[in-house]
């Protein structure tokens, strides 16, 4: 055991059914045994009296989206536990509410994505472009989702990336189409990637590739259009298909939907060093520890793209989680035991930690830190891209912001695969 660990606390707060899914008590004995003390937190309780700790788990994004509508009760808990936060700068948290808040927006997640791409200046990426529409659809609706550079098809999502709403989506084949969809919603073109997905889980330094059926491929161009088919021409008419991603990607999922059947192109999974260094960058940014990135290969190019990121998601297929865990938490823990004893000692120092409690701003003003300045390099005074454009870039914005890359940095490949397609 390390010496270090003795006498450490770890407080958590999960819903029953998250605690359920994980089976977390397994984790919490696995920490006992390495001298931590687990404590279950009671969010209607003040903190303070459940305290000290040294490290906070958490999966809050229902209480936070229900806080951000002014749901009193749940307004009042999250309060409770940024106050303590506040009061205890020194405690690791396992994540910081304002990244989370960033990740429940698709809009400002897919922004920071954007950002991150072209601070790593790496041509095997490139995620779709992307709109946000706030209003019934009008006559210059098309002409904005043209001018961002999104072309049909194009998969409409809830802006809220939590819950279970957010999982209900639509493929728009045409103009007729948009007049189904109800905003506030986020487009984004869709990219032929042969039906499979490639879900990334990470746990600080380590992450888990786990592969998933997709979407099948789709002829490009709106629907209604003419396309050349060998020697044929053939008129392409499509509707408008509604569909739950979750179904879609379940490891047993089999449908119509997720046929291989017109595989073309290329069929390769991620590059290791592409994901290394977009984990990085995110956990860099943003201060993140615990969440999934959805990532396709485009089968035309080859190319990686980003399609969503998730904040602490459900781990299936990841069988080293508890292990990981244990050890980004021991590793933070050994990165502050040389300035500050366990919780249940002496009280620390107002040091922050390595993963502090508070996340940069999304919508740098003029002059402020972007994107290449917190990963490493000098921030133009330019301003960063808008909301709901995906495609728009600062003048500045290619910066390089590549560093070293940590030693312990970790993949388990696993597959988890209802598809055709090999892993190999």
């Amino acid at each position: 055991m390390q010496t270090f660990l003795k006498g450490r606390r770890v407080g958590y707060w999960l819903s029953e059914k998250k605690m359920k899914k994980l089976n977390f008590q397994a984790f919490a004995d696995l920490c006992r045994k390495r001298g931590i003390e687990v404590v279950q937190l009671d969010l209607s309780q003040p903190l303070e009296e459940q305290g000290p700790l040294d490290v906070i788990i958490h999966k809050l994004t229902d209480l936070i989206l229900e806080a951000d509508q002014n749901e009193t009760h749940s307004v009042l808990l999250v309060q409770r536990v940024q106050d303590y936060i506040d009061a205890h700068p020194e405690t690791i948290v396992l994540d910081p509410l304002p990244a989370i808040r960033t990740l429940l927006d698709r809009c400002k997640s897919y922004q920071l994505i954007h950002r991150i791409e072209d601070c790593m200046q790496d041509k095997r990426i490139c995620s779709p472009p992307f709109m946000v529409l706030n209003t019934e659809c009008g006559p210059d609706t098309l002409e904005q989702i043209e001018k961002h550079g999104l072309t049909f098809p194009f998969i409409c999502k809830t802006r809220v990336a939590h819950g279970t709403n957010s999982h209900e989506m639509a493929i728009i084949f045409s103009e007729e189409d948009l007049k189904g969809v109800k905003p506030p919603c986020v487009i984004q073109s869709f990219i032929n990637h042969n039906a499979v997905l490639y879900k990334v889980f990470v746990v600080g330094e380590s992450y888990t590739l786990v592969e998933r059926p997709s979407l099948k491929n789709f002829p490009a161009g709106p629907a209604g259009e003419e396309t050349l088919q060998g020697s044929t021409l053939k008129l392409v008419d499509r509707k408008a298909i509604f569909f739950n991603s979750h179904n879609v990607s379940k490891p047993e999922s089999s449908s119509d939907l997720t046929s291989r059947d017109n595989v073309e192109g290329v069929s390769q999974p991620p590059s290791d060093d592409v994901i290394r260094e977009l984990s990085r960058s995110l956990r860099q940014e943003l201060g993140v520890s615990l969440f999934g990135i959805d990532v396709i290969i485009n089968n035309l190019t080859g190319q990686h793209a980003v399609i969503d990121i998730n904040s602490f998601p459900g781990y299936e297929g990841v069988p080293e989680f508890f292990n990981d865990l244990l050890t980004h938490i021991t590793s933070v823990l050994q990165a502050n035991s040389a300035d500050s004893p366990p919780a249940s000692g002496q009280p620390k120092g107002l040091e922050s930690s390595a993963m502090v409690s508070t996340a940069p701003s999304l919508t740098p003003t003029p002059g402020s830190p972007g994107c290449c300045s917190m990963l490493g390099k000098e921030a133009s005074s330019s301003s960063w891209i808008v909301e709901g454009d995906g495609n728009l870039k600062s003048p500045r914005q290619r910066l390089g912001c590549n560093s070293a890359m940590s030693p312990n940095f970790q993949q388990h490949c696993v597959s988890t695969i209802a598809t055709k397609a090999s892993s190999q």
